[in-house]
């Protein structure tokens, strides 16, 4: 297990290896072709470097991949997060820089490159699912402290990584939804309906999957916890699992992990209401809300 910076580090460090490997050159073969010292290939592909875009680049080009959205995924590992600020490619986030964690810049460049996310929430509706009002009541309670502009910008951000749901390729979400957070009220009583009635908004489009667990239906599993599992387009090694913790994410990079918790997931799926009789479910608290 490894904080985000160095889940992604790892990752993309494993991915040119492959790619070194499949193009039938040695860590000094490829050095030499584009000028470093070995120790530099070595560092990258085993994450203990960060990668700049210009280098991923280099090496792509070296090794001979030409594909351009395999190109754009890898460039996008090394560019916008925490460790390569200086990075060609950086995000959106990186003008909050000064507020957001590295750690959670790092968590939305993930979010923003993946294909698909699975998602279990035991507490409080998924960011990518929030109201502004919800956002910022949630905020204000996790953080009662924190002034009010760094609150309404960390509403902001919580509302501009939305954009993954839009698009050409839009993020393809499924999220299982337990109970307890349609009945918790977040804010207050206008804020929670609100919220409900986006929900249901947002479980009519095609990339967004919603699930209700009912308390009827117990819990299946013994995990306890939210999680969400991270996919990525064509490369499957990629993949990751957060755990939301109070003040940080944990991330689970093994591949027993990986296939506990997609076990996990289809256990709650199969478990939870189907789409529509969730979106009925939700209509429903909604009215008496």
């Amino acid at each position: 297990m490894r904080y985000g910076p160095a889940v992604r580090r790892r990752k993309l460090g494993a991915e040119l290896r492959r790619l070194r490997d499949l193009a039938g050159l040695t860590s000094g073969e490829a050095a030499h072709r584009v000028g470093w010292h070995q120790s530099k290939i070595s560092r990258l592909e085993t994450g203990h470097s960060g990668a700049k875009s210009a280098d991923v680049v280099r090496l792509l080009d070296v090794y001979g991949v030409a594909d351009p959205e395999l190109r754009a995924l890898l460039e996008a590992l090394c560019g916008g997060g925490a460790e390569d600020p200086e990075g060609s490619r950086r995000g959106w986030w990186y003008a909050y820089r000064d507020l957001l964690p590295p750690a959670y810049r790092d968590f939305i460049s993930l979010e923003a490159e993946a294909a698909r996310a699975r998602s279990l929430e035991t507490t409080v509706v998924p960011g990518l699912l929030q109201t502004a009002g919800y956002a910022r009541a949630v905020t204000r309670a996790a953080l009662p402290e924190l002034p009010a502009s760094q609150v309404d910008a960390l509403v902001e951000v919580r509302i501009a990584r939305q954009s993954v749901l839009r698009g050409a390729r839009p993020l393809r979400l499924h999220v299982v939804l337990d109970e307890a957070v349609l009945r918790r009220v977040v804010g207050d009583r206008e804020v929670m309906a609100g919220q409900l009635q986006h929900l249901l908004t947002m479980g009519e489009l095609g990339q967004v999957r919603l699930q209700v667990l009912p308390f009827s239906r117990g819990m299946p599993i013994g995990i306890t916890g939210p999680f969400i599992i991270f996919s990525f387009p064509r490369i499957s090694d990629l993949d990751v699992v957060v755990l939301d913790h109070l003040t940080s994410s944990l991330y689970l990079e093994r591949k027993e992990d990986l296939r506990m918790y997609a076990s996990a997931f289809e256990t709650l799926r199969a478990n939870a209401l189907s789409q529509e009789d969730s979106l009925h479910f939700i209509a429903a608290i909604g009215e008496g809300a």
